[in-house]
This record gives C-alpha cells, sequence and structure tokens, in this order.
C-alpha cells in the first residue's frame, strides 16, 4: 500500500506555529491550583489557624483523608494504617510529604480533641489533624473528591479514601486509606518518584507471593494495630487469644466489637479503657472469614509454643523466661 501525504495550507502552519507555546503553557499549568482550591481557615490539633491552600498545600507533596473521631467503622483503621505508614516513610513525612486528617465532625473534633486522638496513634510529626466549620469543609472536601455519597459510602456515611496531590504539578491519585501499610508506603514512594524504601536489594530477600486467605485478613485488616507475640501495639497482643477467650465470645468479637462495647459487654469495656479507648472497627467480616482468622491466630500461637528456647550459655544473653507472657486480651 502506498502512503498518501497530505499538506496543510500554509495559513493554518502559521497560526499552529502562533498557538503552540499558548497551548504547551496551558497544558503545563496546574489544573489544581489556587484558582481550584479555597483557602478555607482550619485549625490544627495544637490549635494553630491555617490557610488550607497557602499553607497546607502550596509547593507540597501531601495525603489527606477524612475522618471523625467517634467513628466506629473504618477511621481507627484508617489512623492506624497511615500511622504505619508514617513509621515506613520515617523522616520523609513533615520533610518531603505531609498528612492531613480533616475531621467531618467538626462540631465534636475540637483541638483537643483531635490533639488526644492524634496520641493514641503515636502519630508523629508532619501529620496534622484539622476542624473548621463544618459547612466549609464540605466545600473542601468536595473539591479534594472525599465527600460522602451513597454509592461508595462505608456504613456510617464516609468514605475511606486516601488522595495523593503534588500541588506544583497538579497531579493527584485517589487510594484506599485501609490497604496494606507496606503497599501505600511503596504507592506513596512511586507516586513522588522517590526511591521505595521497601523493595527488595535482590531476588533472595523478596517474599514469597503465596499468602493463604487468612494469613491475608490478618495482614491486611489486623496487622497495624495487634502483633502476635510481639506485644501491644494500638490494640493488645494476640499471642494466646484463642486459649484465654471462649470461642463464641472472640468469634462475635471479633465480627462485631461495636455492638458488643456498646452493651457494655464487661471484656470488650475493659479492652476499651485499656488500650487508650481507642475503637476496633467493624470490619464487615463474614463468618467464614472470622472462622479462618481465629484457626489463624491459633496456629501462630502453637507455633509460637513450639519454638525451641534459647540456651543462654550459647546465646550470650538471658534467656526469656519460660512462664513469661505479653499483656494479652
Amino acid at each position: 500500500m502506498q502512503a498518501t501525504y497530505r499538506y496543510a495550507h500554509p495559513k493554518v502552519v502559521a497560526m499552529l506555529v502562533f498557538l503552540a507555546p499558548v497551548m504547551a503553557g496551558a497544558l503545563a499549568a496546574p489544573k489544581w491550583g489556587a484558582d481550584y482550591f479555597p483557602n478555607t481557615i482550619l485549625t490544627t490539633q495544637d490549635g494553630k489557624k491555617v490557610r488550607f491552600y497557602d499553607d497546607l498545600l502550596k509547593g507540597k507533596s501531601v495525603a489527606v483523608n477524612v475522618i471523625y473521631t467517634s467513628c466506629t467503622d473504618e477511621c481507627p483503621l484508617e489512623t492506624a494504617r497511615m500511622a504505619e505508614v508514617q513509621r515506613l516513610l520515617g523522616d520523609k513525612v513533615g520533610k518531603d510529604i505531609f498528612f492531613y486528617s480533616i475531621s467531618i465532625d467538626p462540631e465534636h473534633d475540637t483541638p483537643q480533641v483531635l490533639k488526644a486522638y492524634a496520641k493514641k496513634f503515636g502519630v508523629g510529626p508532619g501529620w496534622l489533624f484539622l476542624t473548621g466549620n463544618k459547612e466549609d469543609i464540605k466545600v473542601l472536601n468536595k473539591k479534594l473528591g472525599l465527600s460522602r455519597n451513597s454509592d461508595a459510602a462505608n456504613r456510617d456515611g464516609h468514605t475511606s479514601s486516601l488522595m495523593l496531590g503534588i500541588e506544583p504539578s497538579g497531579q493527584w491519585m485517589r487510594n484506599s486509606a485501609v490497604d496494606n501499610p507496606r503497599f501505600l508506603a511503596a504507592t506513596i514512594s512511586n507516586f513522588n518518584g522517590w526511591s521505595n524504601p521497601l523493595a527488595a536489594t535482590d531476588y533472595a530477600q523478596a517474599k514469597p507471593l503465596a499468602i493463604n486467605r487468612a494469613q491475608f485478613t490478618f495482614d491486611s485488616k489486623c496487622a497495624s494495630c495487634h502483633a502476635i507475640g510481639g506485644g501491644d501495639k494500638i490494640g493488645p497482643d494476640l499471642r494466646g487469644v484463642t486459649g484465654r477467650r471462649d470461642p463464641a465470645w472472640l468469634a462475635r468479637y471479633i465480627r462485631e466489637p461495636d455492638k458488643m462495647l456498646a452493651e457494655g459487654d464487661p471484656t470488650a469495656t475493659m479492652l476499651f479503657a485499656k488500650h487508650k479507648q481507642v475503637v476496633m472497627p467493624n470490619l464487615g467480616l463474614g463468618e467464614e472469614d472470622v472462622t479462618l482468622l481465629i484457626a489463624y491466630l491459633d496456629a501462630q500461637d502453637r507455633a509460637l509454643k513450639a519454638r525451641p528456647i534459647v540456651n543462654a550459655s550459647t546465646a550470650g544473653q538471658r534467656a526469656p523466661h519460660a512462664g513469661h507472657q505479653h499483656h494479652q486480651p
């Protein structure tokens, strides 16, 4: 087949040459900048007044989500996930990227309430919890693409989304705020063009991809708040929990922790008080996933018990006392 060439009229060519720099400038200009975002006045958990665009966005890379402190659904999980992401990213948070959590219940979430909430989750520098005028926050969340809607809302009426933004370039990307923290940290690194600090340096260090359903549930839903044999985190260490708790109680507590706390269950109330009044979220797990998760916890406990006790004389350090146990629920 012979190619056919068409030539543009000289006047058309001249017009395109004239418009090229104008079009290039329009394409290069960030779409979501000062003309798009409102300069809403917000208040941080430390009581400082800040302007949303000028002080929080302009010239920065950010990660923004919405929460409210009395949430019994996914907000605690979101915050726990992001706290782990902050630890994984290290000193980049507060220097190369800034985290913002905006309350959708500003009438209750005063700076003092937000500060106490942040402390419960071990939040570090570079992460602000923000409150302000309720109507202003509604507009702001709509602009950010974080406003509530019937299609994407959780049971309590808000979305568990995380917006990543690089204001100078106008790039924005929506993510799930309850994703695996290591995945989120890698996503943030890739989005910002950083080298991934979590990447294995060679194939021998890479973790196998095979993972069973129960382990996936624990890693994705539970690991940000709980360890198995590593001591208390935000929530209690789960080592031995299957032996200490009645099976029916444990299954229901995993399935409906919010309802059991509201009903005044004494153990649920004790755990709530003991662990800084952080509400265990209702993860929406079905009976099969709950059964598999309990079996996984039991298997992990048995595996820990089967480990040989380290000989102090050969290890060069004092062996742990055989009767020692972590504080657990």
